[in-house]
């Protein structure tokens, strides 16, 4: 029986220059669990700490404000999925809905955080083992995670989505533990924790720079809602399941962030800041310790450990390799890199590039967990403020105001926001990233190389 659907969706793929290379295998749910596993629902276990210190102790607050300031963008990635209902996320969606050079730079800007993302989570995943076995060197670890997340990738989409699916029931199952067990501690007064609002919000502390710099850390858990965007050519069942997807799974992981975090920070009720990095790095397990023994400390440990250097690095790999796919189809990038197996209809070699520089960089970065979140964000960002733009700029005759117009220039006010209070370095290394994009792009104009995509025939 000929799939009616699958075939819309091609042909309408077709209306933009392009033909259907990836297998459609995706639904809604499987989009949903995508998204969720790559925020991860336990990311702050691994982040509480810098967090902790850099909002003195209102870590909740701090992602209720994330949840805000994402909601804007996902909207915004939701009306752009449906207007452009193919690979390339944010690259695609500015490229096309504003300027192919802004296109190329916004794409150019959110590979910083595809690529530093999958370094990140294994740095935190090796982190997180070597309170498990110390015995065994950081390196080892990164070496693993790597080896095995690209054996995975390259047997399909399907075996990542399935993948996938166990590694979400498993972090929920460890964040349940986690919940009952610090309700109870909290109830019996452990470490003088009293239920309270405090980390909600503490008036001897709050300070809106603050927090809005402590949110240029935190926003790192929401990252991942965008990247479901660039599965839209192997999804069933239309553009508007992507866009459901995106602000689902957002909304859902913000109700796990909040709940989790505030219980945390209730039980640290004489701090406002760690001593050192050590104690910050390590402040969910020793929090862990403290609920119910070393043994929930070391169940949070590779509870971490699986869910950043396993399952969120395994879907981080793939939304990279569909970027770098998405790019080189269209000639930004070399030309290798669209490449797609004939089998498993993977693209394979953009998949071993990013295993490749992960590994490189994962052992460079060592220890470096707040260093590499702030630059993660810091791109992501940058391109979730083209892709507002972009929306306003594509939509301005559609005449739906709200939608088109108040929401993408909020987000972008919120954004802005927390990239000008953002980590110096992330600012500086971000800077760099830019100019050498800008240097890319003028290469392009000088070698009469354009930036500019295939016409649709719409």
């Amino acid at each position: 029986m000929i799939d009616t659907s699958t075939l819309s969706q091609d042909a309408e793929l077709a209306h933009f220059g392009y033909k259907q290379e990836f297998k459609r295998q995706l639904n809604v749910t499987d989009l949903l669990i995508y998204g969720m596993v790559f925020m991860v629902p336990i990311a702050p276990f691994s982040i509480f700490g810098g967090v902790f210190d850099a909002s003195h102790g209102m870590v909740p607050l701090t992602y209720m404000i994330g949840f805000v300031g994402m909601l804007f963008t996902a909207v915004s990635y939701q009306q752009m999925s449906r207007a452009f209902p193919m690979s390339g996320s944010v690259y695609t969606y500015v490229g096309r809905g504003l300027n192919s050079s802004l296109g190329f730079l916004a794409g150019w800007a959110i590979l910083l955080d595809y690529l530093l993302v999958p370094t990140l989570l294994y740095v935190i995943g090796a982190n997180a083992m070597a309170n498990v076995l110390p015995s065994i060197s950081q390196p080892f670890w990164i070496v693993f995670f790597v080896i095995l997340n690209t054996h995975v990738n390259l047997r399909g989409i399907q075996t990542t989505a399935r993948a996938s699916r166990l590694f979400l029931y498993a972090q929920l199952s460890v964040l349940l533990v986690f919940v009952v067990l610090a309700s109870i501690a909290i109830n019996q007064g452990v470490n003088g924790a009293t239920w309270s609002l405090r980390p909600l919000y503490n008036p001897h502390e709050f300070s809106l720079p603050m927090i809005f710099s402590a949110l240029s850390v935190a926003v790192l858990s929401f990252l991942g809602f965008d990247a479901i965007s660039t599965l839209s050519e192997e999804t069933q069942g239309g553009s508007h399941v992507v866009g459901r997807a995106t602000l689902l799974s957002l909304a859902l992981v913000a109700v796990l962030f909040i709940l989790q975090t505030w219980l945390a920070a209730l039980l640290q009720p004489n701090l406002v800041q760690y001593p050192d990095a050590d104690a910050s790095n390590n402040a969910f397990y020793e929090i862990g310790r403290l609920v119910a023994g070393p043994w929930l400390q070391v169940v949070i440990a590779l509870a971490v450990a699986i869910s950043s250097a396993i399952a969120n690095s395994l879907v981080a790999q793939a939304a990279t390799s569909r970027l770098l796919f998405a790019m080189a189809r269209d000639r930004q990038l070399p030309k290798f890199l669209r490449q797609i197996h004939p089998v498993n209809r993977v693209p394979q070699r953009a998949i071993l590039l990013v295993a490749g520089l992960s590994l490189v960089l994962g052992l460079f970065f060592v220890g470096q967990i707040n260093l590499l979140a702030s630059m993660c964000n810091f791109g992501a960002l940058s391109a979730f403020m083209l892709l507002h733009v972009a929306v306003i700029w594509h939509y301005r005759h559609a005449g739906r105001r709200i939608v088109h117009g108040a929401v993408p220039l909020i987000g972008c006010v919120i954004i802005g926001y927390v990239l000008i209070n953002a980590d110096l370095y992330a600012k500086v290394g971000g800077a760099c990233w830019t100019v050498l994009g800008l240097a890319v792009v003028v290469f392009f104009k000088i070698t009469g190389r354009s930036t500019e995509f295939k016409v649709t025939t719409r």
